[in-house]
């Protein structure tokens, strides 16, 4: 909303009307809108999710992505590349570039999964603050120094020095550009686990949502449901009860696994049940929205259905390691095997933050882990003597 808000502040071409969904509820519904934001060009669907005003510009100029590149391959080889610009890569990214070698950073999102996140009061020294606002604060303090920021950049393969051409690490872009350095730190974060049944995909922004603070108001005076009983799952039961009529908490183990400080006010809420021992296994629709689920009683294997508007679903991340795969060690989960350096195990090649083995996945400890791997980088630098290689453009 502010990147279209700007945009129609400097020109006076463009006109944005905002809609509060919570507000104007018979708009919501005339507009069939089920996840916000939910963007309309002239009155047809643009786009649905969080947009900033590069990737607004980028989906209206259809040559940004050809002269991006362009300028993408014309770039030198850095010391240290970062992929990824969420906590660990915005870390990563400033303590090597504190060691006054050549620093990047190819991110898809700079600020990453923290954008999506609303309230955050284990941050340690910030009793509170909000995602979007923390992830503007990584963004400026990475641009306090010498770091290459190239957004909107999707790595698509990674090449190990030992097989490039170049005899650098290599990562190719989606664009088609690559990029090349001495090292490479992997920061690619996580992004929310499906469940991976029946009628998800095809009701997904139709009533099957992932943020309960995005789209929650949404859903004001309905029945929902919250697949997930960890500390995600219980305080999006808790957020929701105030907004909506009615939440049913539906967890796979006998129990539920969030803190007891959550557990204690989730059973203190009238409008809250609490389902164990559940498998969901289809969700239901009338082809345009959600109006249901099915689940398994994993106890007697009877099965049940729920009459609902909503379902969120909050079972846990999937690391964005697919392009990987076949490169570098993985987990079965798909998680970058790393040693309490970052080092992967590739030479040369580091990894930290939600993306890695490392067991919790927090804010705080990304960014820890993302200074780590920077540090590891810096250390493997000057113990080997490769050079960087010329890559620019005559």
């Amino acid at each position: 909303m502010q990147a279209l808000n700007l945009m129609s502040v400097l020109n006076p071409n463009i006109k944005h009307v905002a809609i509060d969904g919570a507000l104007f509820q018979q708009e919501v519904e005339q507009r069939q809108v089920m996840s916000v934001p939910t963007v309309f060009l002239n009155g047809e669907m643009f786009d649905q999710g969080r947009m900033s005003l590069e990737q607004i510009v980028a989906r209206l100029d259809t040559g940004t992505v050809a002269r991006e590149a362009e300028k993408i391959r014309a770039k030198q080889a850095f010391d240290v590349l970062v992929i990824g610009g969420g906590p660990a890569g915005a870390a990563a990214a400033i303590y090597a570039a504190r060691k006054g070698i050549r620093t990047g950073v190819a991110a898809e999102r700079f600020g990453g999964q923290v954008l999506d996140t609303m309230g955050i009061e284990n941050f340690i020294s910030v009793p509170y603050t909000e995602g979007p606002k923390l992830g503007a604060a990584l963004e400026q303090h990475v641009h306090e120094y010498d770091v290459d920021v190239m957004n909107l950049q999707r790595a698509t393969k990674l090449v190990p020095a030992a097989e490039s051409a170049s005899g650098l690490v290599e990562v190719q872009l989606e664009n088609g550009a690559s990029l090349t350095s001495k090292t490479v730190i992997l920061s690619t974060g996580a992004r929310w686990r499906q469940m991976g049944v029946p009628g998800e995909d095809d009701y997904r922004n139709k009533g099957v949502a992932y943020c309960p603070h995005c789209d929650g108001p949404l859903f004001k005076g309905k029945r929902v449901a919250v697949i997930g009983g960890g500390n995600s799952g219980v305080e999006a039961a808790i957020d929701l009860a105030g907004v909506v009529a009615h939440v049913t908490l539906i967890e796979f183990d006998p129990k539920l696994r969030a803190d007891e400080v959550l557990q204690r006010k989730l059973r203190s809420l009238p409008n809250v049940d609490v389902i164990v021992s559940a498998q969901t296994t289809e969700v239901l629709g009338d082809g345009q929205k959600v109006n249901g689920l099915v689940y398994k009683d994993r106890g007697d294997g009877s099965m049940h259905s729920l009459s609902l508007e909503g379902i969120f679903v909050q079972i846990g991340l999937l690391p964005n390691t697919e392009w990987l795969k076949g490169t570098l060690a993985l987990t079965p989960r798909g998680e970058i095997v790393i040693d309490d350096r970052g080092q992967t195990s590739l030479p040369g090649v580091f990894a930290a933050g939600d993306a890695t083995t490392v067991p919790y996945k927090q804010i705080v400890i990304a960014m820890g882990a993302g200074s780590t791997a920077a540090l590891a980088a810096f250390d493997h630098l000057i113990r080997t003597s490769a050079p960087v290689a010329e890559t620019a453009a005559a």
